[in-house]
């Protein structure tokens, strides 16, 4: 493209805006920069880990380079300046902020179940799993989880193809102290900018980054809040101050449906949340689908109709 090509498109295309951090990382910006400058160590982290915390890949090194004072100063300045530019609109793809209010915006919409404590939350998943070298099994999964998480539940795991032969078992799941039940996630914040602010606290030191940890969180509550109209609106508008999240069209999700997709991390590692094309409902993700949801009274029930 010559010159007077790139001006020319330069002339259609509309302007990028000023960039926007999310609030509350410019002053961790600030100190990682400060830290690099003067090759501080950061303190080791004390927050122990816990089960219901996401799982997360090991931590990129970065090498720390020093730099003259003057040119530090101008560095903070400009990080300053980033932080204090702009409308305040999330600092994330433009198109996943737009495609992401509509999802919200349509979860908010949703009935919302009356759900008991002796009841039982349904799942239904599917997806693949690595067999040693032999190649991958294709599963069916149906979960019964407590409402109140104090009672133990059940999974019945279906293999429907793959190296280990087509087979059906059940198995007892014990009630774990340390999962996200019904009853938790519903007592979540439902002002997405308190529950921002949650989650951000809740991964701050975890995960290859800050914001591929805050999403995946995110991303472990997307089943269970589809029972939850505000919360799982909540959730989405959370997920677009976040950055790093982009839009995939004609994602598919782990049992082959074709919807639009919300992709964030790097490479191999990328996770993609897939949703229904014209519907916006969540199907799942590239990994695990979620074919049915609902609420039973026993452990083995399934939601009528």
């Amino acid at each position: 493209m010559n010159r007077a090509e790139r001006e020319e498109a330069a002339r259609l295309l509309p302007s990028p805006g000023d960039p926007v951090l999310p609030k509350g990382r410019l002053t961790q910006l600030e100190a990682h920069l400060m830290r690099e400058i003067t090759r501080e160590a950061p303190a080791p982290a004390t927050r122990p880990a816990t089960a219901d915390t996401p799982s997360t890949r090991p931590r990129r090194r970065f090498a720390a380079v020093a730099l003259p004072m003057g040119t530090a100063a101008a560095v903070v300045a400009a990080v300053l300046a980033l932080g204090n530019s702009g409308s305040g609109e999330p600092s994330t793809s433009p198109e996943a902020v737009r495609l992401l209010d509509r999802i919200a915006t349509v979860a908010a919409a949703q009935d919302v179940p009356s759900v008991r404590d002796d009841q039982y939350v349904f799942t239904r998943t599917q997806g693949t799993q690595q067999i040693m070298n032999e190649g991958r099994d294709t599963f069916r999964r149906s979960d019964w989880h407590a409402v109140d998480g104090k009672r133990d539940g059940l999974a019945r795991i279906t293999v429907l193809s793959g190296p280990s032969g087509k087979s059906t078992k059940d198995m007892k799941l014990e009630a774990d102290p340390h999962g996200t039940a019904y009853r938790e996630l519903q007592a979540l914040p439902t002002d997405p900018d308190k529950l921002y602010e949650h989650i951000w606290t809740a991964t701050d030191g975890q995960g290859p980054t800050h914001e591929e940890a805050a999403l995946e969180m995110i991303g472990s509550m997307l089943q269970g809040a589809t029972l939850l109209p505000e919360v799982d609106a909540a959730l989405y508008r959370a997920a677009a101050r976040i950055p790093g999240v982009t839009v995939v069209h004609k994602a598919k999700d782990a049992a082959g449906r074709t919807g639009v997709g919300l992709a964030f991390g790097d490479g191999g590692d990328r996770d993609v949340w897939v949703f229904g094309e014209k519907s916006l409902d969540y199907l799942g993700s590239d990994e695990v689908a979620l074919l049915d949801i609902g609420v039973v009274d026993k452990a083995g029930d399934t939601p009528a109709g």
